[in-house]
């Protein structure tokens, strides 16, 4: 992709700092006699605590930096612009918003009205020019940048679905893909000749839940293959320019008998790991799309629900792959002999989990609340954020991890300073 123009420049730092404007938080005021009866509902309600033997203790601990709290539901997605200080989060209230991260409090810079229900998924594209966001009722939206990131307007639609159940852009160039719940699979380009956005396929190889996607060989610019899982235990390598299959392994043929319903997947040059919701773990040459190797990743659980692969991540230095389930467990894989090296338990599900950089420096959230930080090569936990009072469905690292952003169950979202804790 061309780098942006003079007149499509980003602006810098502390530009956004500067020009970006905040809405006007809306001022609260306390009458004097409503606030001497707060004072004694209070005294009363501690009394009552003091008297209650089976009283049950509340850490409202809060380490986070500053705090976004413009939602007016729970927050379902969360992801970072390329180039600026500013992410885009999603929520059941049916909309968008972007914001700042590196100002104390976050400055507002836009909402992404036109959504018709609960905003779940998205991306920004590689040159930050367009951000995508997907909802539940399968309505996408693509909004483009101008002032330099201070203003967003909408650049197209697309309304193929009853129900999407992911976004993937690519990270090069300008194509995004999304999966639905009737297995139908799609890929688009946003064109700006056209000023349009070009479906180049739909797929239906799956005949259940399209769970997730990653574009695969994203270095050459010759070649879109996308690789999808599927609630019916398929595993697709797409060509996206022809819609047509490059591989395909199906259930019991090509995974030794098990029939897995595939739900996360995560890709590291030509190999690929998938979870599923029993708690099977494949990984795939995608070179030749053979299975190399299977594993059933934990096998005593009170509830089979907890057997469920939440997230997958890999570091290249050295070769891991981190492994987060709803049990809480966390698991640490060799890639090269494919051996668990650590195991870390959480008390609640893993809900995602991130390296940072080309490092064994692992992040994840869980829906304890907590937001982690942990050395992978011996398992020592390096950070805890704690803030929350509900699970955190979602986080993006930034600056070299130093800053954790999450998407709160409870419509917050906390900005973690990790040099400052």
């Amino acid at each position: 992709m061309p780098a942006p123009t003079e007149e499509e420049e980003f602006l810098t730092v502390d530009e956004i700092a500067e020009e970006v404007v905040g809405e006007e938080e809306d001022e609260v005021h306390i009458d004097d006699e409503d606030e001497q009866d707060d004072v004694q509902d209070d005294e009363e309600q501690a009394e009552m605590d003091i008297d209650n033997e089976d009283q049950i203790e509340i850490d409202l601990s809060n380490n986070s930096w500053t705090y976004f709290d413009q939602h007016k539901d729970l927050i379902f997605t969360i992801f970072k612009h390329p180039l600026l200080p500013m992410v885009a989060s999603g929520g059941g209230d049916n909309t968008a918003f972007l914001w700042t991260t590196h100002t104390q409090p976050p400055r507002f810079v836009g909402e992404l009205e036109g959504h018709k229900e609960s905003v779940i998924t998205g991306g920004f594209t590689g040159d930050g020019k367009f951000v995508i966001t997907g909802d539940m009722n399968g309505y996408i939206q693509v909004h483009k940048f101008s002032k330099g990131g201070q203003k967003w307007t909408k650049f197209g639609d697309v309304e193929e679905v009853e129900e999407i159940l992911f976004i993937t852009v690519h990270p090069l160039q300008p194509y995004f893909a999304f999966g639905a719940v009737d297995g139908s699979v799609w890929v688009y380009q946003i064109d700006e000749s056209t000023k349009s956005l070009v479906q180049l396929m739909s797929g239906f190889s799956h005949s259940l839940e399209c769970n997730g996607g990653v574009f695969v060989n994203t270095e050459d610019e010759n070649t879109l293959s996308l690789v999808t899982i599927s609630e019916d235990g398929t595993v697709v390598n797409w060509n996206c320019f022809t819609g047509e299959v490059n591989y395909k392994l199906q259930p019991h043929d090509d995974f030794k008998g098990v029939e897995s319903p595939w739900v996360t997947i995560s890709a590291n040059k030509n190999v690929i790991a998938i979870g599923a919701r029993d708690g099977q773990l494949a990984i795939i040459n995608n070179d030749n799309g053979k299975v190399v190797h299977s594993v059933k990743t934990i096998e005593q659980v009170e509830d089979v629900a907890e057997l469920s692969i939440e997230a997958l991540t890999w570091c290249q230095n050295p070769n891991l792959l981190a492994v987060g389930l709803v049990s809480g467990d966390l698991i640490i894989f060799d890639a090269a002999q494919w051996r668990v090296r650590r195991r870390v338990k959480v008390d609640d599900a893993i809900t995602k989990l991130e390296f940072i950089g080309n490092t064994p420096i692992l992040v994840g959230s869980s829906m304890n609340g907590r937001i982690y930080k942990w050395d992978a090569r011996t398992g020592q936990e390096l950070f805890v954020g704690l803030g929350h009072n509900m699970g955190v469905l979602d986080f993006v690292t930034m600056e070299n991890g130093t800053k954790l952003i999450t998407a709160g169950d409870e419509g917050v979202s906390l900005v973690f300073n990790t040099e400052t804790n």
